[in-house]
């Protein structure tokens, strides 16, 4: 019997799983890099160990390290999350070697899967050799690990050798294994997977299909069970497949097995041999806990001959610290508040107050909501988003509303181009045109409790935002009747709500500042100094780090005075396991370059100038 696990993860997944475990009465160890020593996963658990030694970003795949630490802490058990080293026979063999129980398939069923290579030629799929322009599109992908990491799409054959490297780098870091391949890429496809769960009696249970075809940079955003709009029979054909896959390699555990669905046709891509981070939908759906089943499966219990009958529909989206608009750059920061509303499954590796850090995936929790039908699933999910609070810096939550109430998603016809081509009006600024007045009420409030009206007339208050990119500015004055403010009547203000009346219509406003960050209701905004400081300003053409990170290359040849074009890579950053290209914002002359490969920036840091020709 497992009565002690340490869960060789980090952040949501971590506390995920302690979650289960403090349910099931099972104690629990937390292992923290130094970058995470006072982060969610390590204060929940009843005992936490440092991982000594490693830079932050490496720590979790010192699998040595990491079953020193379980047998320090006393655990039985190792649960190993997803990403890391949740994929790594040699990891899974040592936990085993010391002595203690692995909660996830045998190392051989690992290793037969784990390479996406020697699974596609275990279920007779041949990835492609050599790439002609016949080929184009490709995906350049790693064989090992996921969360589209090492993933390129190629449409030039002159791009493929640059992709590849590319690829290798990204891959080696995330997952310390460099090897990569080539695919077909199709367009319109959708991505369809089926969670299976084996025990070691023999029975594999098909625990229904998810869609996962909204992506961005490979990586599922939105997902959803049961997968809309596939026939009885192509459902059975998957049931069957993702069954063959698991017997095929003797398989015990969660896992999942992912296809390319165009049409009635699917394409096998891998089995993930863990559990999946979007495996929430699946347990609204069926009514169960996966880790606690796997809990189960590790100590050697039988699953009932049949699974559980699927209820209602379970949408779930994924909440990032990133800026969709610019290229999805991942955000740093504090993370002030995070609360969903009504009945919302949240899973989240942050509490208010935690800082975002620059070492890790950007993920802030998962959003869940669980209905009878698909609508009113994908109706909670994104009105419990569109009144959250989240308080920080900037996020993909006005995005994750649009998609979830865009036609092409409501109507099921959603495929993995769908950012591709929705991105830019799904990005486009909707800030709330009032939002400034009613920060400005409140901070006035909060300042001064409003003075009070004086006789003599007085020049109007004036104050100045950052807002979507651009300077707001507004004015309001004390008056006998109250205040008045830019035609909108102020029908009360303090310093956390303000009730404006426009065109005979009152508004509410939540209003929370922290610093110089002010949140309204959804919208965030900056505090500026009254007068702008003239020294503050960069050349025309500077570009400056969208993020905080490491410049890991810069293009071959590239020395100052070159000649660019617009839209050319100019360098590139890696920001939490990924590459950020940086482009050239214009043709023109690379007046200067101020960095150089391996040297750490911070947010705003002067990399290069191009002047314009």
């Amino acid at each position: 019997m497992i009565t002690s696990v340490l869960v060789a993860n980090r952040g949501e997944i971590a506390c995920r799983v302690f979650r289960t475990c403090r349910e099931l009465g099972i104690r629990t160890v937390a292992v923290y890099s130094d970058a995470d020593a006072n982060a969610l996963h390590t204060r929940v658990a009843d005992t936490a160990v440092r991982l000594p030694g490693a830079a932050p970003s490496d720590t979790y795949l010192r699998g040595d390290l990491i079953v020193k630490a379980a047998l320090a802490a006393g655990a039985d058990a190792v649960h190993p999350g997803y990403g890391f080293l949740s994929e790594n026979p040699g990891f899974a063999r040592a936990v085993l070697d010391a002595g203690l129980t692995w909660i996830g398939p045998a190392p051989e069923a690992i290793e037969a899967m784990a390479s996406k290579t020697r699974a596609k030629e275990l279920m007779g799929v041949e990835p492609l050799r050599e790439v002609t322009e016949a080929d184009l599109p490709v995906l350049v992908k790693a064989a090992a690990g996921g969360g589209g990491r090492g993933m390129r799409v190629v449409r030039r054959l002159a791009d493929l050798d640059a992709e590849l490297e590319a690829a290798r780098a990204e891959a080696h870091s995330a997952f310390g294994d460099g090897e990569v391949f080539v695919e077909p890429y199709l367009e319109d496809g959708r991505h369809v997977e089926v969670q299976i769960l084996a025990d070691t009696h023999g029975t594999v249970w098909a625990l229904g299909t998810r869609d996962c075809s909204l992506q961005r940079r490979h990586q599922k955003v939105i997902e959803e069970a049961p997968a809309p709009g596939l026939t009885p029979e192509l459902t059975d054909s998957l049931y069957e497949m993702a069954v063959r896959a698991a017997r095929a390699v003797g398989y015990v555990g969660a896992g999942t097995v992912e296809f390319l669905v165009a049409g009635d046709t699917a394409h096998f891509l891998e089995m993930n041999t863990r559990l999946q981070v979007e495996h929430p939908v699946t347990e609204a759906v069926y009514g169960v806990d996966l880790v606690a089943l796997q809990l189960r499966v590790a100590e050697g219990h039988a699953l009932d001959d049949e699974p559980p009958l699927a209820r209602g529909h379970a949408v779930e989206a994924r909440l990032y610290a990133e800026d969709p608009a610019r290229d999805w750059a991942p955000q740093t920061g504090t993370l002030h508040r995070l609360a969903v509303p009504g009945g919302i499954r949240l899973d989240t590796g942050f509490t208010d107050g935690d800082e975002i850090g620059v070492h890790y995936d950007p993920m802030l929790a998962k959003a869940v909501a669980h209905a009878p039908t698909r609508a009113e699933a994908i109706r909670a999910l994104a009105g419990a988003l569109d009144r959250a609070a989240v308080h920080g810096p900037p996020t993909n939550r006005d995005l994750l509303v649009r998609s979830l109430r865009h036609k092409e998603f409501t109507t099921a016809r959603m495929d993995t181009g769908f950012y591709d081509r929705h991105l830019t009006e799904l990005t486009e600024p909707a800030p709330d045109p009032h939002a400034p007045l009613a920060a400005a009420l409140a901070d006035t409030h909060a300042r001064s409790r409003f003075g009070g009206f004086r006789n003599v007339p007085s020049q109007p208050q004036t104050k100045r935002y950052s807002m979507a990119g651009e300077e707001i500015e507004v004015h309001y004055r004390h008056t006998r009747a109250g205040l008045e403010a830019d035609g909108v009547r102020v029908v009360h203000a303090d310093a956390a709500l303000v009730v404006l009346e426009v065109d005979g219509v009152r508004r509410n406003f939540d209003v929370a500042r922290y610093g110089d960050e002010i949140h309204v209701n959804t919208t965030r905004l900056t505090a500026l100094p009254r007068f702008p400081d003239p020294t503050a300003q960069h050349a025309p053409g500077s570009l400056l780090a969208p993020m905080p990170g490491t410049v890991v290359r810069v293009a071959d040849g590239l020395t100052e005075g070159a000649t660019v074009e617009a839209g050319q890579p100019l360098l590139w950053l890696e920001a939490m396991k990924m590459e950020h290209k940086i482009t050239a914002p214009a043709t023109g002359t690379l007046s200067a370059l101020h960095v150089v490969p391996g040297q750490q920036v911070t947010v705003g840091s002067l990399l290069a100038v191009v002047q314009e020709t």
